[in-house]
């Protein structure tokens, strides 16, 4: 036990603030895992599970040790519906990749990008909304005890829910996740900082252009094949 309990707590400590290491490991492994979504590869999501188990450790610390930063309930949480909806972007990414090969196309990306149509854009915007709606509720059910400003939950719920749209939204081979993680990093960069994680703030700024890069990436890919569709036959 004092060889987990001593793995668990390594950390660095960076002008006087001890980082430890599960956070940046999972950062690393949630960096790696955006490249590979970028490249469209089915690893990008067995990669991120390991970055997302790593990094639920790091923001629910706080709710088994006193002295550890405060937590976000909503990072925390998000981890747990990551590794979910990662589980099935492997799937329908794998299926779709097996589909190519038996093609013999094996080479290729594993999924072709395109935009969510109308009816898919009006309803995951009204369950966003919806979802942030409920969720900063929760969340200052949940922290009654902690003094935190009102605006902290929604940026907390806004960060939530967008991180489970853009996740499903690349699950389902759509341009828009892209979009959707940009506009999480934009609340995400403020309030990790804010919150004193250091090194997920930071990550957070390099993913948002990764996040540009991704999304010019997928567009290229789209309106290369304007009229073919996206090559998958797993079900919704």
């Amino acid at each position: 036990m004092s060889t987990l309990s001593s793995l668990y707590d390594a950390h660095l400590t960076i002008a006087g603030h001890p980082i430890t290491w599960r956070e940046i490991l999972g950062n690393a492994f949630g960096f790696a895992s955006a490249v590979g979504g970028l490249r469209r590869r089915v690893w990008a999501w067995p990669v991120g599970i390991v970055g997302n188990v790593l990094l639920f450790t790091v923001f629910i610390a706080a709710t088994f040790d006193a002295q550890a930063q405060q937590p976000l309930f909503g990072q925390a949480g998000r981890q747990v519906f990551f590794i979910v909806t990662s589980i099935y972007g492997w799937h329908r990414w794998q299926q779709a990749k097996a589909e190519r090969m038996d093609l013999g196309d094996g080479d290729a990306p594993a999924i072709d990008p395109r935009w969510a149509t109308a009816r898919e854009r009006v309803a995951y915007l009204v369950a966003a909304a919806a979802g942030v709606l409920v969720c900063q509720w929760a969340f200052s059910i949940v922290g009654a005890g902690w003094p935190a400003p009102r605006w902290y939950y929604w940026c907390d719920a806004w960060i939530f829910v967008g991180s489970m749209l853009a996740t499903y939204a690349m699950a389902r081979g759509w341009n828009d996740f892209w979009l959707a993680w940009i506009a999480v990093d934009l609340v995400g960069v403020p309030l990790l900082w804010h919150s004193g994680y250091y090194p997920s703030a930071i990550l957070y700024v390099f993913y948002g252009g990764l996040c540009v890069a991704g999304f010019v990436t997928w567009l290229r890919a789209t309106t290369a094949a304007p009229d073919q569709p996206l090559r998958e036959k797993v079900p919704a």
